[in-house]
Order: C-alpha cells, then sequence, then structure tokens
C-alpha cells in the first residue's frame, strides 16, 4: 500500500474511533435521560441522577463533534453528502442535544418550570438516540447519489425497514447503558438503585433482540458489497464480542457487579461500531441507484500533505482528550448519596 493508501485507512478507523468514543461515553448519558422518569421518582433521586452526569456529559458530546469535524477534514465529498443528504435529520440531533442541554441546567435552577424541562430532558435525549441509529443504519445500507454526490431522496426515504431497526438497537442499547450506569453511580440496596438493576436487566435482551432484528432486516433487505479476507473475519470478531459482552455483563450483573455489568454495555457499543465499520468499508457513503457514484476512503479524501498533517495533530491531540477524561471520571467516581444529591 502507498503512504496515501495508508493514511486514508488510518482516517477510517479514527473516524470510527471517534464515533464509538461518543457511543460509549455519551450514550449512558442519554439512557440515564431517557430513563429519568422511571429512575428518578422523587425530587432527591432526581439531583442523585443530574449529578451522576452533571460534570461528564457536555465533555462526552464533544466525540461527535469531533468526529464530524474529522470527516470533513479527512473525507470532505462524503461529508458533504451525509450532512446535505440527512439535513433534517441532523438538524433534528441539534436541536434535540440543545433542548437537553438547556433542560439539564434549568431543571436545578428554575423550580417553577422544572416539570416542563424534566420532559424536554427526557425528549431531546431519545430523539437523539433513535436517529443516531438511524443515521449510520443508513449508511450501511446506501442512499441513492447524482453524479456530483448529492443525496437524491428524501427525509421520508431514510426511515426505510433497516435504519428503522438501526434505531431501535441504538435506542435500546443506550437505554441499557443509562441503566447500567444509574446502578453503578447509586447506592447498593437504595430504591433508585433496585429500579436501575432491574431495568438493567430487562432492556440487556431486549437489545440482544433488537440485534437479531437488525441483522435478520440486514441480510433480507439490503445488498451491498462486503470486504472478504482480514474485513470480513474482524466482523465476525465484533459480533462475536457483542455476544460475549452482552451475556456475560447480564451474568455478572445477576451477581450485583454493577461495574463489570456496564463495562459490557460498553464493549456492545464499540463491537457496533466495529460491525459497523467492517460492513461498509471501504465505502464512506454507498450509491444504492449506482455502485460507481460511491463515496469511497479512495476517491473522497483529502491530500496526503493534509492527512499527514491531521494525524501529526491527531497524535497530539486525541491523547489529551483521554487524560482529561482519565481526570474527570477519577475526579468523580463513586456512588452518590441522597445526602450528598440534597448538597449544593
Amino acid at each position: 500500500m502507498t503512504t496515501l493508501a495508508v493514511l486514508q485507512v488510518v482516517w477510517f478507523i479514527l473516524i470510527g474511533v471517534l464515533l464509538t468514543g461518543y457511543f460509549v461515553l455519551d450514550g449512558f448519558d442519554l439512557g440515564a435521560g431517557i430513563l429519568s422518569k422511571k429512575l428518578a421518582v422523587t425530587d432527591d433521586e432526581t439531583r442523585v441522577l443530574t449529578r451522576s452526569i452533571g460534570p461528564i456529559w457536555d465533555g462526552n458530546e464533544v466525540w461527535l463533534l469531533t468526529a464530524g469535524g474529522a470527516l470533513f477534514a479527512a473525507f470532505a465529498p462524503a461529508y458533504a453528502a451525509t450532512f446535505s443528504g440527512f439535513y433534517l435529520a441532523i438538524m433534528l440531533v441539534l436541536f434535540s442535544l440543545i433542548i437537553r442541554a438547556v433542560s439539564v441546567e434549568y431543571m436545578a435552577y428554575d423550580p417553577k418550570w422544572k416539570g416542563l424541562w424534566s420532559w424536554l430532558f427526557l425528549i431531546g435525549s431519545f430523539v437523539a438516540s433513535l436517529l443516531y441509529g438511524v443515521a449510520l443504519g443508513n449508511v450501511i445500507q446506501g442512499i441513492p447519489l447524482s453524479v456530483s454526490g448529492d443525496y437524491t431522496g428524501t427525509f421520508f426515504g431514510l426511515l426505510t425497514a433497516f435504519p428503522l431497526a438501526c434505531g431501535i438497537l441504538s435506542l435500546v442499547h443506550i437505554m441499557w447503558q443509562g441503566a447500567g450506569w444509574v446502578a453503578l453511580k447509586t447506592e447498593v440496596d437504595s430504591d433508585m438503585h433496585v429500579r436501575a438493576v432491574a431495568w438493567r436487566k430487562l432492556l440487556g435482551w431486549v437489545t440482544l433482540a433488537a440485534f437479531v432484528l437488525a441483522t435478520a432486516l440486514f441480510f433480507g433487505t439490503v445488498s451491498i458489497p462486503m470486504q472478504g479476507g482480514i474485513v470480513a473475519a474482524l466482523r465476525y470478531v465484533f459480533v462475536a464480542l457483542f455476544v460475549l459482552a452482552l451475556v456475560l455483563g447480564e451474568l455478572y450483573a445477576n451477581k450485583g457487579n454493577d461495574l463489570i455489568a456496564f463495562l459490557g454495555s460498553c464493549v456492545t457499543a464499540l463491537s457496533l461500531i466495529g460491525i459497523w465499520a467492517t460492513s461498509t468499508f471501504p465505502n464512506l457513503v454507498y450509491a444504492t441507484n449506482d455502485p460507481a457514484l460511491s463515496l469511497t476512503i479512495w476517491n473522497s479524501s483529502s491530500s496526503q500533505v493534509g492527512l499527514t498533517a491531521m494525524t501529526i495533530i491527531a497524535c497530539i491531540g486525541v491523547p489529551l482528550v483521554l487524560v482529561y477524561h482519565v481526570i474527570i471520571y477519577r475526579t468523580y467516581a463513586g456512588r452518590i448519596s441522597l445526602e450528598d444529591a440534597g448538597k449544593h
């Protein structure tokens, strides 16, 4: 492989890593938002839930922004095709994240409208979680493209069976992560912990069922060329890792090990992104109307000079971001009691 080809593969993998970072880290606080009405019944419990994600949720969303920026810098034509084609869906995600961010803050400081803010927190988390999976489902399935690389379909054309199944999978998986996070952060045997454990147990198996449904629809309705060899082997590894992590996570959850149960949901999130990447490689946007119009890492990347400069920046920036996350999570580690939630 040439130096340019190596850099193109590296940046495909790096974008997958950034999406994984978002799915793993922001997934559990989105899930906590969706389940907030079920897990937090009293005002003190609501404060426990918001405090468990308060110091970290905004940093978690940086991974999604960075992934979009990396796609723009490394594969600009693919960025243009997806962001213009999914414009309405992306705006819905953007608005839902804004509403969610505002509601998290206002729930604590606007008691008069606290009920409204709590519902907006839930709705914003729900919409973002669902559309995240729908978007990735459309990337796997492919979309119709013009000669100039523009999406030629409609918004409702994105809502076909397989992308919707991916949206459901994303939604229930994120809820599973959220239940696992709340179980990890609340005091053992507290009412809130008991509720979180019950939801975690249920949603783990619902996630497996949603995965089976999405897989069946993929083989039944999607026809895209997939790579063989090492890429295919990695695809099977990620599938096996998904099932293994889910089953082990559930087994350890039954033993009361909240940490392993939560890490199991994180590993399955990584596995899902791995399955997506190995199913689409080397395509970034597959053209369903004419495969020759597909945007791949080979025909839509930046120059070798540009990718080299970005790689140097990434080698400096990504470790710094990881160090930041380690510090934040270590600083706010541990379970949160109702007494802690009452302190301002």
